[in-house]
């Protein structure tokens, strides 16, 4: 821990984002606390007005005289939310496939990983569909629909990462020693897979809130009056000749956690990567 500990305090671009991304996170859980205006109170006195501090509304409101700055960081909790929810989906379905068909090999693991392939021949706007249709529009639909297909890619790298350490020599004496398959996966093989999946996983989450975003910004993810950072770019983009800030607040957070989660997670591969040491 403490080896680590010092490369992180080496590495400026991963602390950056990092502590980045705890200020977000932090600013988007106690900030609306600052504020006396709450995510669906309207202001019919002051309906479309730019940012300033009259009225507390330091983003400015929309056309129905919401306050920006509380739904801007409502969207911000949303959006993290269901990236490391539909992160956390794929985790735990991708690591557990890829694992299994690695160290089974053969036709058990041509035949998993035919599956994996169907699944990525499905058009993705089609399945979020379908389940929205099925399941009605909700965040809880919207990250059970984007973690069912992010865990192919996970199962995949899983897959070849196990299909390597299979042939360790640590694996072969384990299996020598008479060890069930079971905790050979769970003493073994999983333990040695945590770095790529780490370093996966931190880049998963940017990428699943840029899917959440743009979902919500066609109006098939999270519904009015909930707010999301998809949405809200799309309402702001609706309103981006009159009322600039609409759009400015929301793609300013989504670029800010992209970058900050891109930094992290390009640390930990630089750290974990035996090529880079």
């Amino acid at each position: 821990m403490r080896r680590r500990w010092h490369w992180f305090e080496r590495d400026l671009a991963a602390r950056a984002g990092l502590v980045a991304l705890a200020s977000i996170a932090l600013l988007a859980l106690a900030g609306p606390l600052a504020s006396p205006w709450r995510v669906d109170e309207l202001d019919w006195a002051r309906i479309g007005v730019a940012p300033g501090l009259e009225a507390a509304h330091w983003f400015g409101t929309d056309r129905l005289g919401r306050d920006l700055f509380v739904r801007t960081l409502a969207g911000v909790r949303v959006s993290l939310a269901i990236g490391l929810l539909a992160t956390l989906v794929s985790l735990l379905i991708g690591v557990a496939w890829g694992a299994i068909a690695g160290y089974a090999g053969g036709r058990l693991e041509g035949a998993m990983m035919r599956v994996v392939d169907v699944f990525y021949s499905l058009p993705y706007v089609f399945f979020v569909i379908l389940l929205t249709v099925t399941l009605g529009r909700s965040p809880a639909t919207l990250f059970i629909s984007i973690g069912a297909v992010g865990w192919l890619t996970m199962a995949r790298v899983v897959c070849a990462q196990t299909e390597s350490l299979r042939h360790k020599e640590f694996i072969e004496a384990a299996v020598a020693a008479g060890l069930p398959v079971r905790r050979i996966l769970v003493r073994h093989v999983l333990p040695n897979l945590a770095g790529p999946v780490l370093v996966y996983a931190t880049l998963t989450v940017p990428g699943v809130i840029l899917i959440e975003s743009f979902l919500s910004f066609l109006g098939l993810g999270v519904q009015e009056p909930a707010a999301s950072l998809g949405n809200l770019m799309a309402q702001g983009t609706a309103e981006m000749e009159s009322a600039p800030w609409m759009l400015l607040a929301p793609c300013a957070f989504l670029v800010a956690i992209v970058l900050a989660l891109g930094f992290v997670g390009d640390g930990l591969r630089d750290h974990l990567d035996p090529r880079e040491r």
